[in-house]
């Protein structure tokens, strides 16, 4: 199956849970192919490990990743913003009598497998909420495919009685407890080929809020009576489209309510993040707080800690006095490239006042789409606190209230794609649709000199590799009077023979690819089994741009 660097990484075995009862640690790794945090398996060539994390196939060093890049000389990082596709809202609503009449959100996934887009969002069929909630506590999991990701079709899927027949695109979930198969907020959509299992290739992450009576389990002293619950549930496909809820409870039973917003795999763990507000969670010290976004985790996708992760809040939110009215609305949607997590979270400001109507108490909240990043998937960070990656639109614009955003990246030849939703948070579902925007590839952020006539250059943290590895950079700005420097260094920091001072590689050709060859060598390939760094310094000049580099195959 020929799918997206951003899909290759999701690729782990899983399972191990159920196994390591029956079967050494140690064998378990080497007969499921699994590659432990610390070590790089000999099964496995072609791998690469950034600072004794997990061996993927392919490392990216970003600019605004200053755990991938720490050491810096004289160079400053120049955050994106996001460029809004003018075909926007690139998928609308769909017509009366439609399950997504009323809206078409991506509280969803889009993914690119088998040289199409997929995305799974949400619909309502009904125009206009009543009671605070969608009719019925159920939004539809919707399914629409494209081949460009800018016209998306709705197939018929025959699969869910809507209107009295099932040509439309409603997903099935099954469950053992029905309320647990309508979901009624976020959900992710996570691929994962290898599982031994074919029936769990596709796994789900999303809420329900099933009556309380539903929930086998019960739930902890922590908040509120309520009668309903946040539930969190998962659930497993073999094709994507007909869904099976994972056993008969929710995942975050026994504990408190959970808005998860996102799943993926990193190293050994299953991820869900998502949000909770006071009275759920609150800062270190127990003081209140506003929505953080926190993060569960499993071995195997079936059973999930208790304990959970606080990975990230807005900074406003932590200091001595916290900033007013801002919070992380819905954790991330989550982009894994193998050995670092991109994301885009919800930055969230409260109404200047707060509204009259009772019935729509966000009137006036809006939301712009920030970034942010982890290294260990479970601690995210903002590189420059505040940045809308993607921002709310002008005044009269389609998206001129709030931004939702989802678990949708693709990069596809030098574009990075993203989507994303518009939130109308007075409650009357304007143009609650979905739209477009891209950047250069990997283009979030670039470094170049802060003083001029000054020397620039930058080190990686180590990485060590094994098979046949090369690299490449994503710059521009560079030429041939102008060239990026790129040295390899020794685990101490010292330049490598045949890979530094006359014998560096210099990089003239700008672009999103552009190889690193080694002179001396006449080849792009590292040195096997080693663990490196790399020093990238820059020429004279402050054209130079550098937004990524690439360790793989």
């Amino acid at each position: 199956m020929n799918l997206p660097e951003h899909e290759r990484t999701n690729m782990h075995a899983p399972r191990v849970f159920r196994l390591q009862n029956h079967v050494p640690a140690v064998l378990l790794t080497l007969l499921m192919g699994v590659c432990l945090p610390s070590t790089l398996s000999a099964q496995s060539p072609g791998k690469v490990s950034v600072a004794r994390g997990p061996a993927v196939e392919e490392a990216v060093f970003f600019s605004f990743d200053d755990r991938a890049i720490p050491w810096r000389n004289n160079l400053a990082l120049t955050p994106q913003t996001a460029q809004k596709h003018p075909a926007n809202p690139v998928l609308r609503r769909g017509p009366e009598g439609a399950p997504d009449h009323g809206h078409a959100i991506l509280y969803g996934s889009v993914l690119y497998i088998d040289g199409k887009f997929r995305m799974w969002y949400l619909g309502m069929f009904e125009t206009a909420i009543k009671s605070g909630q969608a009719p019925g506590w159920w939004r539809p999991m919707c399914y629409a495919e494209s081949d460009d990701g800018i016209h998306w079709t709705k197939p018929q899927l025959n699969l869910v009685e809507f209107n009295g027949n099932k040509q439309n695109n409603i997903c099935l979930i099954k469950s053992q407890v029905p309320s647990l198969a309508k979901v009624n907020d976020f959900l992710t959509v996570l691929y994962d080929p290898r599982d031994p299992d074919p029936e769990r290739r596709y796994k789900c992450a999303y809420i329900a809020h099933p009556p309380f009576a539903d929930v086998k389990g019960g739930r902890s002293k922590i908040g509120p009576d309520e009668r309903r619950w946040g539930a969190f549930i998962c659930a497993t496909s073999a094709d994507g489209l007909t869904w099976n809820v994972v056993g008969d409870r929710p995942m975050n039973a026994g504990g408190e309510r959970f808005e998860v917003s996102s799943l993926y795999r990193y190293g050994n763990f299953y991820y869900a993040s998502g949000q909770l507000i006071t009275p759920w969670t609150w800062r270190m010290d127990g003081s209140k707080i506003g929505r953080v976004m926190l993060t569960y985790r499993s071995p195997d996708f079936d059973h999930w800690s208790r304990a959970k992760a606080l990975s990230f809040a807005r900074p406003g939110q932590l200091t001595a006095t916290p900033i007013p009215g801002q919070q992380t609305h819905m954790g991330a949607g989550i982009w894994n490239r193998g050995n670092v997590l991109v994301g885009l979270y919800g930055m969230w400001q409260d109404a200047p006042e707060k509204p009259k109507d009772g019935r729509y108490w966000n009137t006036g909240v809006s939301v712009d789409l920030g970034l942010i990043v982890s290294d260990d998937g479970i601690h995210f960070r903002e590189p420059v606190p505040d940045h809308p990656v993607i921002a709310r639109g002008k005044p009269g614009e389609w998206d001129d209230i709030a931004l939702l955003q989802g678990h949708a990246f693709v990069n596809k030849g030098d574009q990075t794609m993203i989507w994303y939703s518009h939130w109308d948070t007075g409650g009357k579902l304007k143009n609650m649709e979905i739209g477009l925007a891209t950047l250069r590839r990997d283009g979030f952020g670039y470094l170049s000199r802060q003083i001029e006539n000054n020397a620039a250059h930058f080190v990686t943290t180590d990485f060590e590799t094994e098979g046949a590895l090369k690299l490449s950079v994503n710059v521009e700005g560079v030429s041939k009077e102008t060239p990026l420097t790129v040295e390899l260094l020794d685990e101490f920091d010292r330049p490598l023979p045949g890979y530094s001072g006359d014998q560096a590689a210099r990089i003239t050709q700008p672009g999103t690819r552009t190889p690193v060859v080694w002179p001396a060598r006449k080849t792009g390939s590292l040195p096997e089994g080693k663990k490196l760094a790399l020093r990238v310094t820059f020429p004279d000049t402050d054209a130079v741009k550098v937004y990524a580099l690439y360790v793989g195959q």
